[in-house]
């Protein structure tokens, strides 16, 4: 493709990651920019991943193949097959970009996973990019595919997705929580502000209004007043809509809230039929959930939390040592509580365990929400553990 296609699609992936749209959405419109710029075969395969844990929260190829078989999941989460292009190691790896081709040293038929779930399907190659935000967290993953007798994924063509990835990981991220705001089943769940043309307020998620009250200036219960920092938010994000250079940024701020805590609201320009509105997001300032689960189901101690987040993230002994400023023999011990309090045996199981516990269930209802039109929401559920014990074939 040219360079003309490339630069146009970049574009557009750029504007629609601040278009506010739902998951589902963004995915179908970030589908066809891509298919302008890099061919692929049938259909991309998104992921979300959560940044705390870089465990899957939700999948999406359009309708092409439905469900997940939960052998996939199975071997994603409890077998060795090639490291460096499982989910989690391409998200947190430095590429941030890897084919299994060259995982697999230029024989895919090594990979259990390429004989049982790409082959099979029609497809020879797979490429997997990490959507990373320029932060640095990683929100997804992308597989394309390609089929046989298709020229490999050129430098030119990862370049491209390379560069689109911060603004697809921007768009899901907000899509995520476009879904937790519309149906808010937590305390501290996002709520959502949309505002007209003439900055008059169109509609308000039911949990958005303990938000407004929360932040300083507003008096929204009597007067209806919205805080400066929401009507803030909302001025930068329609002037952000109007940019040449970067069309769709969303417009972000942290306040300090009444109680103490700080806030982040994210502000996107809406544009519909010639009609321009204004939507802001408020979440709190602390969006990782993994922690108090893990400290509510396994009671596990503040370090053995830390040890067991990057041991779900894939960091070795030495990393995580390094991380937390300790021996390797100290988070040894730590691994060997954490073993006893969660049942397991191995880090492979602990990994599976708490999948298959927490992040299955978020997984399986984002398949259904998906189907049934309702957006998809982020993060693992917070349930009670189980020792639920999954087949491998």
């Amino acid at each position: 493709m040219g360079s003309y296609a490339s630069e146009r699609a970049a574009k557009r992936i750029a504007e629609l990651r601040g278009r506010g749209l739902d998951l589902v959405s963004f995915w179908c419109e970030a589908r066809d920019a891509i298919a302008s710029a890099v061919p692929y075969y049938m259909t991309p395969c998104w992921f979300t991943l959560d940044p705390t844990s870089l465990l899957v929260t939700s999948h999406y190829d359009h309708g092409h193949l439905g469900a997940l078989p939960a052998e996939w999941l199975a071997h994603e989460y409890y077998e060795d097959d090639f490291d460096l292009h499982s989910l989690a190691d391409v998200a947190r790896s430095k590429a941030g970009i890897s084919t299994l081709y060259e995982a697999s040293g230029g024989d895919p038929s090594r990979s259990r996973a390429w004989r049982e779930y790409v082959y099979p399907y029609g497809g020879e190659q797979e490429l997997r990019l990490a959507l990373r935000m320029s932060v640095g967290e990683a929100w997804g993953v992308l597989a394309l595919y390609r089929e046989p007798g298709q020229p490999t994924f050129t430098p030119e063509e990862r370049q491209l997705l390379l560069a689109m990835a911060p603004n697809l990981a921007e768009g899901a991220r907000r899509g995520l929580l476009v879904g937790e705001a519309s149906e808010p089943e937590r305390p501290d769940a996002p709520g959502l502000v949309v505002l007209g043309a003439d900055w008059s307020v169109e509609s308000l998620t039911p949990g958005v209004e303990p938000w407004l009250c929360e932040l300083p200036g507003g008096d929204w219960l009597a007067r209806g007043k919205l805080p400066p920092a929401v009507l803030a938010v909302a001025g930068r994000a329609l002037r952000t809509a109007e940019s040449k250079d970067d069309p769709g940024a969303v417009a972000l701020a942290r306040v300090l809230s009444n109680e103490g805590r700080w806030i982040l609201l994210h502000g996107a320009s809406l544009v519909a039929n010639g009609v321009r509105r204004t939507a802001v997001i408020i979440e709190p300032a602390h969006p990782a959930r993994i922690s108090p689960l893990l400290m509510s189901a396994y009671g596990l101690t503040e370090r053995e939390q830390e040890v067991t987040r990057l041991v779900l993230r894939g960091d070795s002994t030495a990393q995580i040592a390094d991380d937390l400023c300790v021996s390797t023999h100290t988070v040894q011990q730590h691994l060997k509580r954490v073993f006893e309090k969660t049942g397991v045996r191995s880090r492979r199981d602990l990994v599976g365990k708490v999948f298959f516990a927490h992040y299955e269930p978020r997984f399986r209802d984002n398949e259904r929400r998906a189907i049934n039109g309702q957006p998809v929401r982020g993060g693992p559920m917070e349930i009670a553990a189980t020792n639920r014990k999954v087949r491998l074939r």
